[in-house]
């Protein structure tokens, strides 16, 4: 695999390398410098006629997958060619930081607010030599699209806050008995609000997430909680550097991660996968009438061959292509655990069919 990723950089610094035309899902993606894009489990921000597009940057083997030097920023007039911007967030030298060399750092998402004119990075954050038992997502601000992103802060989000849609007797229920794991009593206590109750004070577990605004304003930030059992759609602040304290449980003991959104005539959309660590599994579509649920299982929405591994990747976000009304671009990863930088790009266009329900196909070249 090495080899073969070396061979392909070196072809691909050529300084007569012509410019994209088009979308290769799964292809080696060169930037402006002849190097495969490094921007993992990603999303993109549209602001002022350009993308930006933010994403992990990751090293050689399987130690890659740790935060060894921050968020990588690339810039885009097209979405076919990516000019590098840098890293945007980095990782601290100081041993005494929260997001020092070595902690995870994935799937970051930028938002740009209009009041405090600050682009806002979350990402979800687990600490050095903790494995994944933080669960935390965490907020940086920048003044420029391209940073230098500035940390502030990482937590565990909606403590002492009851979801909008649990009811008075679930805020009364109490766990005390040891349930087996995966157990039908087990279950329907996760339904019940078992994890809610236990990280109440704390605050709740967040680990793979996205970022939504929607056309009011509003910002929603939605991620796996619950020991990734339960999705979580929170409300931010005006600001989005914080927590409104309203949000609400989604598909609860249903097992999903990768959650991206989207939102097409008036109705939302989600997109997520199943738990099943870095091998790929079936995609899982959801819709909902308001961003608040109530939330309905479609079904998978991949055809073809590899539909039941969404085409050996996994979804990390939904762009709207602004100069194509009604259009939207499914970005996922095709992770490479035992080489993370290797990891490729899954761009495919959102279908839809007679009734207005998403799809995908897969497509080994196409233009938008």
């Amino acid at each position: 695999m090495k080899t073969i990723l070396a061979f392909a950089l070196i072809f691909m610094t050529s300084p007569s390398f012509s410019q994209q035309k088009s979308f290769k899902p799964g292809a080696i993606w060169p930037d402006d410098n002849g190097v495969h894009i490094n921007a993992h489990g990603g999303g993109i921000l549209n602001f002022k006629g350009l993308y930006y597009w933010y994403g992990e940057h990751k090293i050689e083997g399987k130690k890659g997958n740790s935060a060894m030097v921050g968020v990588h920023c690339y810039s885009s007039k097209d979405l076919y060619n990516w000019k590098d911007e840098g890293i945007a967030l980095k990782v601290s030298d100081d041993t005494s930081s929260l997001i020092k060399k070595g902690c995870v750092i994935e799937r970051p998402k930028v938002i740009y607010n209009k009041k405090s004119k600050k682009f806002v990075m979350w990402f979800h954050h687990e600490l050095k030599g903790k494995g994944y038992s933080a669960a935390m997502t965490g907020v940086a601000v920048s003044d420029k699209a391209t940073g230098p992103y500035t940390w502030l802060k990482s937590v565990n989000p909606n403590s002492g806050t009851w979801p909008m849609n649990f009811t008075t007797e679930q805020k009364a229920m109490r766990f005390t008995e040891k349930l087996k794991d995966w157990s039908e009593e087990w279950k329907t206590a996760v339904k019940q609000g078992l994890f809610i109750q236990r990280d109440f004070t704390k605050g709740q577990m967040a680990r793979d997430m996205t970022l939504y605004v929607d056309d009011n304003g509003k910002a929603y930030h939605i991620n796996a909680s619950e020991e990734n059992l339960t999705l979580h759609i929170s409300e931010l602040n005006d600001d989005f550097t914080d927590f409104s304290g309203r949000y609400v449980t989604v598909a609860p003991a249903g097992h999903n991660e990768a959650p991206s959104l989207f939102k097409k005539d008036g109705k939302y959309f989600m997109i997520t996968s199943g738990c099943t660590g870095w091998a790929p599994n079936a995609a899982r579509l959801m819709s909902a009438d308001s961003i608040m649920g109530e939330w309905s299982y479609l079904g998978n929405p991949c055809r073809g061959d590899k539909a039941e591994i969404t085409y050996n990747s996994q979804s990390t976000f939904i762009l709207q292509v602004p100069k194509k009304k009604g259009q939207f671009i499914f970005m996922a990863d095709r992770w490479v655990p035992e080489n993370a930088i290797d990891g490729r790009y899954i761009w495919l266009p959102i279908q839809f069919d007679a009734k207005g329900i998403p799809f995908l196909e897969w497509k080994d070249e196409w233009k938008y």
